[in-house]
């Protein structure tokens, strides 16, 4: 909605309205805004997208979309550019999203406390908040999954390594592993030089937590990425292989970074992936449920 306001806040008069009646046509899942307190003086904004059908005395699985990067929140009071999150409610999961202490919410002092840090107080807020969703009886704490593309492939990828005890299916979308492997011009921003921050480096590279993967996890990368190049999928995978983990892996020719020509292909890969794993349910099988 689209609103002219005094500087009161008052409203003068509505301009214009985008939620047109056929929007009734669709079974959307209530979306809600909500925060999470997790100690340390943050209370970390969240929004989850809940089942059309939801009811407080049933379980559900559930899925923390995310991207995560520093000052790159996406948790936000307005309708999503992309229904996915919307479809997987539809289909039984709970999706919901949370920006940690340096998404940008709480200005420069919580991104300034992932300076040299990254993989720590993202991973450590999403701990705790997930733990604080995992309290309420109506989430299945055998099914919680994340998923996220680039720093959210990263991300998802650090959850089902460090936090290995919380998350338990992820689906990594052309992820940074290791950031000796990213370009400088971003990560000496956030990391300082390898030989000065040699510490940061080594906790904030996913190989150096790969023997804690225990979950299911899906990997999708494009051959040509010139974003997050193709080395950092094959550097991990190649030690996850060494190390005797299984995972799944997708690889798309001459796809750069995001997936772009394929995107229905990727778009049906993950919906399979969390069908398989017992987060939704095909479409047929819902509708035989009704």
């Amino acid at each position: 909605r689209m609103l002219l306001r005094r500087t009161d806040g008052s409203i003068v008069r509505l301009l214009g309205d985008s939620k047109k009646p056929e929007m009734d046509e669709y079974a959307l899942g209530r979306t809600e805004l909500f925060r999470i307190p997790i100690g340390d003086g943050y209370e970390l904004p969240a929004r989850w997208v809940l089942p059309p059908d939801f009811d407080p005395g049933k379980r559900y699985p559930v899925i923390l979309a995310i991207y995560g990067g520093p000052g790159m929140g996406t948790v936000r009071n307005a309708f999503p550019w992309s229904l996915r999150e919307f479809y997987l409610a539809q289909q039984g999961a709970i999706v919901i999203s949370i920006d940690h202490r340096g998404s940008g919410h709480f200005g420069k002092k919580g991104v300034a406390e992932m300076y040299r840090n990254l993989g720590k107080w993202e991973m450590h807020d999403w701990r705790l908040a997930m733990k604080w969703l995992l309290e309420k009886p109506f989430v299945d704490s055998t099914h919680v999954g994340i998923t996220g593309g680039s720093y959210g492939g990263y991300a998802t990828l650090m959850a089902l390594t460090v936090d290995a005890d919380v998350f338990t299916h992820g689906v990594s979308l052309y992820p940074v592993t290791d950031w000796k492997l990213y370009d400088t011009v971003y990560t000496e921003r956030y990391m300082d030089t390898p030989e000065a921050n040699p510490e940061g480096y080594a906790f904030g590279s996913v190989l150096t937590h790969a023997d804690s993967l225990r979950g299911k996890l899906l990997i999708v990368h494009g051959t040509t990425d010139d974003n997050v190049h193709m080395q950092n999928t094959l550097q991990l995978i190649d030690k996850l292989q060494l190390l005797g983990k299984q995972f799944e892996l997708m690889l798309y020719p001459e796809e750069r970074h995001g997936i772009g020509r394929r995107r229905r292909h990727l778009s049906r890969l993950v919906v399979d992936f969390w069908i398989r794993n017992g987060f939704i349910r095909p479409e047929e099988e819902k509708e035989a449920a009704r």
